[in-house]
């Protein structure tokens, strides 16, 4: 077997989840490549050398670029906030480097196709950490819709509500400005409800939102925040991004959308949720009991019909074969996972995995429809 070097860039949150899913995959799904935790960067070189020890890097550097630079890397992986995106890349596609990036892919459409076209003119193998298509049920549901039984799709419903910064002396962290995250709920978790919406039914090619604000000021983090330049400031800053953004929107194959980010749902606190209506059947989804999907078909008997919760836990489900015995649930941690493994299949067959930047350059130009529509009060049109 063998090694493929990865450099990560950051090691909060992400940074932990993808550490973690290049330590199990070759475990479970044994493959010509397994991944070699060569460097961790962050700017904290004390935070980095804890994760380093923690989830087994071998290596820290606090300079990305020379991470990104390394001979011994083949793979740059970001997890850093959306700002540092784009340069990171674009540098890691100039040095030939294989790249994942943590969605959503950039802060703007622009920097968005820039990195696509980076990364396809180095001719490097590109992903977006879009983990949630690699749910086994929200694999099998995409199954199910292009084997015919949900028919023609009329409506899809796709919501991500979160109840974390509900409290006003939350502090202004840096996913609430707008320089550094790019936008709010819409970005953070909206992203993925409209990933997961284009990946199952069709491209989105207009929308009608509207965004908000709840809590406009918030108290400056007691680290120092040197994101906003106020390090050893007290006081209040100004939040500049959405607290939440919903947006109606049409599909490429007549099919209409409701859409809904927020991080302002009490009690909702990873609720990622779609429901697929069509004409031979319907689909709900619902991230809080991942290992369920639920199935209604018009082909049942009358007095018969209704929706009915399959465990996709069986080994022919989607990616399920590789784990635990059927009934017995995994965790949102595999999603990585599942990822990773794609993306190393796709290096070993010299091919793209799904999603790539293509898809996140897609998703970008959603994303970029419903601001100038909450903008506007109009129904914008989405970039191609």
């Amino acid at each position: 077997m063998a090694e493929i070097n990865i450099a990560l860039i950051g090691y909060k949150f992400m940074g932990k989840a993808h550490s973690n899913a290049y330590r199990q995959v070759s475990h479970f799904f044994p493959g010509k490549l397994q991944p070699r935790l060569r460097v961790i960067c962050g700017r904290d070189r004390a935070g980095a050398k804890a994760a380093a020890r923690q989830y087994g890097w071998e290596e820290v550097e606090t300079d990305w670029r020379k991470a990104v630079e390394r001979r011994d890397v083949q793979v740059v992986d970001i997890c850093t906030p959306g700002n540092l995106h784009h340069d990171i890349a674009l540098a890691a596609a100039a040095a030939g480097k294989h790249v994942i990036c943590e969605k959503p892919l950039a802060n703007s459409l622009a920097e968005a196709r820039a990195m696509l076209k980076a990364v396809e003119k180095a001719g490097v193998c590109h992903m977006v950490m879009h983990n949630y298509r690699k749910v086994p049920a929200v694999a099998f549901a995409k199954r199910l819709i292009e084997d015919g039984t949900m028919g023609d799709i009329y409506h899809y419903h796709g919501a991500y509500l979160q109840d974390w910064i509900m409290d006003p002396n939350f502090p202004l962290v840096w996913r609430l400005d707008k320089k550094v995250a790019g936008s709010g709920a819409l970005g953070d978790i909206g992203s993925h409800a409209l990933d997961l919406a284009q990946y199952l039914n069709s491209d989105i090619t207009a929308v009608a939102s509207q965004m908000t604000t709840f809590i406009k000021e918030r108290p400056l983090p007691a680290d120092g925040a040197g994101a906003w330049g106020a390090k050893g400031k007290k006081g209040k800053g100004k939040v500049t991004v959405d607290d939440d953004a919903n947006f109606l929107a049409h599909f490429k194959n007549g099919s209409v959308g409701v859409f809904e980010a927020s991080r302002f749902c009490g009690g909702r606190r990873n609720y990622n949720t779609f429901q697929i209506y069509g004409s031979k059947g319907s689909l709900a989804f619902n991230l809080e009991r991942m290992n369920e999907l639920e199935l209604y078909s018009q082909a049942d008997a009358a007095g018969r019909q209704g929706f009915r919760t399959i465990n996709v836990t069986e080994s022919h489900h989607p990616y399920v074969g590789a784990w635990w015995p059927p009934g017995h649930i995994i965790g949102y941690e595999h999603t990585f996972i599942h990822a990773v493994h794609d993306f190393l299949v796709a290096l070993e067959k010299d091919s793209l995995p799904e999603p790539n930047f293509r898809d996140g350059a897609r998703d970008q130009a959603v994303l970029e429809a419903v601001e100038l529509s909450a903008q506007s009060g109009r129904w914008e049109k989405v970039a191609r």
